[in-house]
C-alpha cells in the first residue's frame, strides 16, 4: 500500500502541468493587461494584481488567467464595435468612390444638356427673331422635361417628345399662315395630323430613337451608382451577431489574458472567423458582380460617334432641320390640313411667316463642347475601372481585415495564436457565403436564418440589374424609389429580431477542440486549472491514508 501511494503522488507531480505558460511557480503579474485595458478606457476596478484560476470565462480557453468575467464581456463587446467600426470605414470608402463616380458622370452630363439648351437659344434667338421669342416656351419645356426624366421623375419620354412635336406643328402652321385667322380648335385639330402628315421628314422618328437609348441609359446608369452606394451604406451598419463577437473576442484578446499579447492570429484561423462573421454580406457577391457587370457594359454606350455627346448636343441642329423641313413643304402641308381640318378664312397680315422663314435659311447650330468630346471617353473608362475594382468587395472582406492583423513571417504558422494557444492552426479555411458554413469551428451560425436587412439588399441589386439590362435594349424603365422595393419571400427568411434568437446547432470538427460560449453541463471544459484537479484529489486522498494507518 505504501508503494502504490508513492508511485501515485510521484506520477503526479510529473504530470502536474507547471504553473502558468512560462513554466514557473510563482503566478505571474498582470501588470502589462492591467496596462493595456486601462489603455482602452476600461477602469482597473476588480482587474488582478496576478493571474487567477479561469473557470469562469466563458470565451476564452479556462487556463490561468489575468481577466476576470466583467473584463472578457467588456472586451467582447470592444471587439465587436472595432469590428463594425472597420466595416463601416470599407464601406464609406467605396461609397465615396461610387459617389465620386455618380458626381463626375451626373455633373458632365447635365453640363451637356444645359449647353444643348443655352445653344439653341443663343442660336435661335438673332436668326428666328420673333418666331422663336414668341414659341420659346415650346423648346425651354423640352429642355425641362429631359431634365426631370433624368433626374428621374415619373415623365414618360415618349409622350415628351410627341407632345414637343405636335406642339412645334401648331406654332409653325400658325406663324407660317398669318394671313389666315386660326381658332384653338383648328390647331388642335392640325396637332392630331401629325403622324398622317409627318410634317418634319424623318427627324422626330431618329430623334426619339436618339434620345430614348441615350436618356433611359444615361438615367438607369445614374440611378445604379446611388442604389450601388445605398447597399453599401445599409449593409455595413449590420450589426454583427453574439456568435460573431465571441469569436472576434477569442481571436483579439483572449491572448491578452492569457498572457500572449503579442501573440497574433494563425492566418487561417482569422480567414474562418471573418468568412463566419461576413458570411451574410458574402452572399451579395453574385447579384453585386452582376450589377457591376450590367453598368461596364451600360457605359460602354456613352462615348462613339452616337454616344451622348453627339446625341445631346446635336437637339439643336435635328430641331432646327426639322423646322426648315416642314417650311420647305408649307404648301402641301396646307393643302392637306386643309382638307383634313376644314378650310378658313382670310383676314390676317397680308405676308405670310413662312416667307421669313425660308429667307433666314436653315439654322446651324454651333458644338460648343466639340474640343472636349474626350472628357466622356475619359469618364467611361474611369468608372469602368472602378466598377471592375469592386466587383469582389463582399468575398473579399475577410482577407482584406485580416490582412494586417495575421502572424506572419518564418515559423509563424507555429507560433500564432489559433484560439486555443501558440500553435499550428489545423481546421481547413471555410468557402465564401453562408452556406459554406456549416462546419466553421470558429463562430456558430444557423445557416438556415440569413440576415433579413442582406436578404432585401440583395432584392435591390437584382431589382437595378433588372432596369439597367432593360436600358441596354432601349426600353423605358420605371425609377420609383427602390427603397420602397420589397424582398421576395422564401424559406430561410425571418424578422430581424427573430433571427436572433433560438438555437444555433453547433457542428462540432473532429480535428480541432470545441470551444462552447458557456461551459456545458457533464463536460470537461478544457483548461490547466481543470487538469490539476485529478492529482490534487489523488494527493490529499494519500495523505489521508497515511493518517488514517497511524
Amino acid at each position: 500500500m505504501d508503494s502504490f501511494i508513492i508511485a501515485a503522488l510521484a506520477v503526479c507531480s510529473l504530470t502536474a502541468p507547471a504553473y502558468g505558460d512560462k513554466g514557473t511557480s510563482k503566478a505571474r503579474s498582470c501588470s502589462d493587461i492591467r496596462q493595456f485595458y486601462s489603455g482602452k478606457g476600461f477602469a482597473l476596478d476588480g482587474v488582478p494584481q496576478s493571474e487567477i484560476s479561469g473557470e469562469h470565462l466563458r470565451v476564452c480557453p479556462q487556463g490561468y488567467t489575468c481577466c476576470t468575467s466583467d473584463m472578457e464581456d467588456n472586451l467582447a463587446m470592444l471587439s465587436r464595435k472595432e469590428m463594425e467600426g472597420l466595416l463601416k470605414e470599407a464601406g464609406r470608402s467605396l461609397q465615396n468612390s461610387l459617389t465620386g463616380q455618380y458626381k463626375a458622370f451626373d455633373g458632365y452630363f447635365m453640363e451637356l444638356l444645359n449647353r444643348s439648351a443655352i445653344n439653341l437659344q443663343e442660336t435661335f434667338t438673332p436668326t428666328l427673331g420673333s418666331l422663336y421669342s414668341q414659341n420659346s416656351q415650346v423648346f425651354s419645356d423640352l429642355y425641362s422635361d429631359l431634365r426631370h426624366y433624368y433626374r428621374g421623375s415619373n415623365v414618360n419620354l415618349e409622350e415628351v417628345l410627341n407632345e414637343f412635336w405636335a406642339k412645334l406643328l401648331e406654332k409653325l402652321f400658325y406663324q407660317a399662315n398669318k394671313q389666315y385667322f386660326i381658332g384653338e380648335d383648328y390647331l388642335e385639330c392640325v396637332s392630331k395630323q401629325i403622324e398622317t402628315l409627318r410634317p418634319f421628314g424623318e427627324t422626330p422618328r431618329v430623334m426619339k430613337m436618339m434620345v430614348t437609348r441615350t436618356f433611359v441609359a444615361a438615367r438607369s446608369f445614374v440611378q445604379g451608382l446611388m442604389v450601388s452606394g445605398e447597399v453599401v451604406r445599409k449593409v455595413s451598419q449590420v450589426q454583427l451577431s453574439q456568435e460573431c463577437m465571441r469569436a472576434m473576442m477569442r481571436m483579439t484578446y483572449c491572448p491578452h489574458c492569457r498572457g500572449m499579447a503579442s501573440a497574433r492570429p494563425c492566418a487561417n484561423y482569422c480567414s474562418n472567423v471573418m468568412k463566419g462573421c461576413l458570411a451574410n454580406q458574402a452572399d451579395l457577391n453574385t447579384e453585386w458582380r452582376h450589377l457591376a457587370e450590367t453598368m461596364i457594359q451600360v457605359a460602354d454606350r456613352f462615348d462613339g460617334p452616337s454616344g451622348v455627346d453627339s446625341v445631346v448636343l446635336s437637339l439643336p441642329n435635328r430641331i432646327s432641320e426639322a423646322m426648315f423641313t416642314m417650311m420647305e413643304n408649307i404648301e402641301t402641308i396646307n393643302s392637306k390640313l386643309f382638307q383634313a381640318c376644314g378650310n378658313i378664312r382670310e383676314g390676317g397680315t397680308s405676308s405670310t411667316g413662312a416667307d421669313d422663314i425660308m429667307k433666314r435659311g436653315k439654322v446651324t447650330v454651333e458644338d460648343r463642347l466639340g474640343t472636349s468630346s474626350n472628357k466622356m471617353d475619359k469618364l467611361v473608362s474611369d468608372v469602368t475601372m472602378r466598377l471592375r475594382d469592386m466587383q469582389p468587395y463582399w468575398v473579399s472582406l475577410p482577407s482584406i481585415l485580416c490582412s494586417d492583423r495575421v502572424a506572419t513571417g518564418t515559423g509563424a504558422d507555429d507560433k500564432c495564436w489559433n484560439g486555443m494557444n501558440r500553435a499550428r492552426y489545423l481546421p481547413e479555411v471555410m468557402g465564401d457565403g453562408l452556406a459554406s458554413q456549416i462546419n466553421n469551428p470558429e463562430v456558430e451560425i444557423d445557416i438556415t436564418k440569413p440576415d433579413m436587412t442582406i436578404r432585401q439588399q440583395i432584392m435591390q441589386l437584382k431589382i437595378m440589374t433588372h432596369r439597367l439590362r432593360n436600358a441596354l435594349n432601349g426600353q423605358d424603365v420605371d425609377f420609383q424609389d427602390t427603397s420602397d422595393d420589397v424582398s421576395g419571400s422564401g424559406s430561410g427568411m425571418c424578422a430581424d429580431d427573430a433571427c436572433s434568437r433560438g438555437a444555433r446547432p453547433v457542428i462540432p470538427v473532429t480535428d480541432r477542440p470545441i470551444l462552447y460560449p458557456y461551459p456545458p453541463e457533464n463536460k470537461k471544459v478544457k483548461g490547466f486549472a481543470n487538469q490539476k484537479l485529478p492529482c490534487i484529489a489523488i494527493y490529499l486522498l494519500s495523505l489521508l491514508v497515511l493518517l488514517l494507518r497511524r
